[in-house]
């Protein structure tokens, strides 16, 4: 098999790929219509505990200034609703802008990634008030006789300060949030600290009753889907999982879509020990993370609240007793940021890393995880993600070179035996089976591998693949910058330069490729390839087109230089069709 056919197995490998990807795009959004956005009322939410899990009504609820409330809260807090706005405190880092009540994060800014590369471009927010766009995170506690600061409750800062920002110098932020009710005091403590996108929260009970005091903490993540993203396959938005994702006690990654299928098997309780729940959309994520030590239970439910449906993924347990005169407390930490690798890894958050999904099948994420592997270090050596993407090539092209090297002589040896194949077609003609059975004959005896040009090409396919969803998924390269035109990798190239130099370095390897033996059909079929497989590439992102072009000028000079070596004709001189002298008549 030559050059040139392993090539059009590639190439049609790669649009059918393409077109299975926007295919199940597609089929997603006739079975998941986006869900109008309405003016946010009141609708009746159903309770939880059928779930085994505390009713999550209220817990998400209080407006941010100037915003309407999009749930009626419950009526035990009605009274305290008018004061929410004065328990409001803002909170800033080097990284993170967070507005903080005391019961749940209302707004969650990223002040190192603005949301274009745009100038005077506002940064990127998580959480959100807005009814038509809701994220929040919140916590609660639950209990059957004695008191508890549940859904709604007003935490009030310890603190007449309502403005806190790290000042230079200083490590990390304590804003302190106090509710009291019944002889139970609770002290719940938010640390934030510089460079982090990890919130510390701790809740210290003190009961100065004469009963012992027993309830049961959860925490929740809940979000409005955002709208769908268009754009088809060159969109890197399109294909990133939005919905919720969850560590078990068992160690598995789960995860879930919103859409119809969100409680498919039903609203899902599930033990967790050592895990974390989190909230996932493209590039950034939002996980709270539970004391590791502590058990606790998964729960996934939704709801309506004026025409638009929410999703909600929570964390319940263990109950907490403490008795007269005693103190006790439990931790959780809040991850509001982008994914990054390296922090994540860095923060001991166990799986959490799996959040940054490189693929959906598990034997392509452990190779996109490689990938970034190398890339990141290349990263650190270089200083610029597009030669460290260059640099991958070579990487790559090095550990491959002798599936290479074998490949060009599969295939010089290929074109020897190229006018013995074709006196054996002229001979059987038609009959397929007699035709198949000598050329075995002849790879048997002339010790030819048909399949041995194939392999490197099946090699890179995944290579490939992985590379596209690592370049989707990296928050690393996301506005990442190469040189002159480039200014975002994950972006397409705005001059289409790189898709041009593509379909050039194409052409140029299918004219250095050998066609002696081809169906003329398929030869016309060849000479439109690099155009439409070249137009195809031309939107998608400029890293993953970079990477096509490097690959594609490196394999040209090294089927140059082996086609020297193993006596390819020149570019642009057809090989001679004439017989080998050697053909036995």
């Amino acid at each position: 098999m030559n050059q040139t056919r392993v090539f059009l197995i590639f190439a049609w490998l790669m649009v059918a790929t393409l077109l299975w990807m926007e295919w199940g795009k597609w089929k997603t959004a006739q079975d998941h219509p986006a869900t109008p956005v309405a003016a946010a009322t009141t609708t009746p939410t159903a309770d939880a505990g059928g779930s085994g899990v505390p009713s999550t009504e209220g817990l998400a609820t209080t407006p941010s200034p100037g915003t309407a409330a999009s749930t009626t809260a419950p009526a035990n807090s009605a009274a305290a609703a008018p004061a929410a706005a004065s328990t409001q405190v803002t909170v800033t880092t080097d990284t993170l802008k967070l507005v903080i009540d005391g019961s749940k994060v209302l707004r969650a800014q990223l002040l190192q990634y603005p949301q274009s590369r745009d100038p005077g471009a506002p940064p990127v927010e998580l959480f959100n008030q807005n009814p038509a766009q809701l994220y929040t995170a919140g916590l609660a506690w639950t209990s059957q006789g004695s008191a508890a600061p549940g859904p709604g409750a007003v935490f009030r800062p310890e603190q007449p300060q309502r403005d806190y920002v790290l000042a230079s110098g200083q490590d990390s932020l304590r804003i302190p949030f106090v509710w009291e009710g019944n002889g139970v005091r609770i002290v719940r403590t938010f640390t934030i600290t510089r460079g982090a996108y990890l919130v510390g929260v701790s809740d210290q009970v003190t009961n100065t009753g004469s009963a012992p005091w027993t309830a049961v903490i959860y925490r929740q993540l809940e979000r409005t889907p955002p709208p769908p993203v268009k754009g088809g396959i060159t969109n890197p938005h399109a294909f990133s999982l939005v919905g919720a994702a969850w560590r078990t006690a068992s160690g598995a990654y789960e995860r879930r879509k919103f859409g119809d299928d969100y409680l498919e098997d039903g609203k899902l309780n599930q033990d967790m020990k050592g895990g974390w729940i989190a909230m996932l959309e493209h590039h950034f994520l939002s996980a709270w993370v539970p004391d590791p030590q502590q058990p606790a239970l998964v729960s996934l439910d939704e709801r309506t609240v004026g025409g638009v449906r929410r999703y909600l993924v929570s964390e319940t347990g263990p109950s907490l007793t403490v008795a007269p005169g005693q103190t006790g407390t439990t931790d959780a930490r809040l991850w509001v940021g982008p994914k990054l690798v390296k922090a994540i890894k860095a923060s001991g958050i166990p799986g959490l890393d799996s959040a940054v999904d490189y693929s959906r099948f598990a034997p392509l994420a452990v190779i996109g995880s490689g990938l970034f592997w190398i890339l990141s270090h290349l990263h650190d050596l270089l200083g610029n993600w597009g030669w460290s993407i260059i640099g991958l090539v070579v990487v790559v092209k090095l550990v491959l070179f002798p599936l290479s090297s074998a490949q060009y002589k599969s295939m010089a040896k290929m074109r020897k035996f190229q006018p013995r194949m074709q006196q054996l077609k002229e001979r059987y003609g038609e009959d397929r089976a007699k035709l198949q059975q000598a050329m075995m004959e002849l790879y048997k005896k002339e010790k030819i591998n048909p399949m041995g040009g194939c392999l490197p090409i099946l090699v890179q396919m995944p290579i490939f693949l992985c590379l596209y969803w690592v370049l989707n998924e990296s928050v690393e390269l996301r506005q990442a910058p190469w040189i002159l035109w480039i200014h975002d990798l994950t972006a397409r190239d705005p001059y289409f330069i790189l898709p041009v130099l593509n379909v050039l370095v194409m052409w140029l390897t299918q004219k250095l490729s050998p066609t002696t033996g081809m169906d003329p059909t398929q030869a016309k079929m060849m000479q439109f390839m690099p155009l439409i497989f070249g137009a195809t590439m031309a939107f998608f992102p400029s890293g993953l087109v970079l990477y096509w072009v490097t690959n594609g000028s490196l394999g040209l000079l090294q089927q140059w230089w082996m086609g020297r070596v193993h006596g390819q004709p020149s570019l642009g001189k057809p090989e001679s069709d004439k017989p080998d002298k050697t053909v036995r008549k």
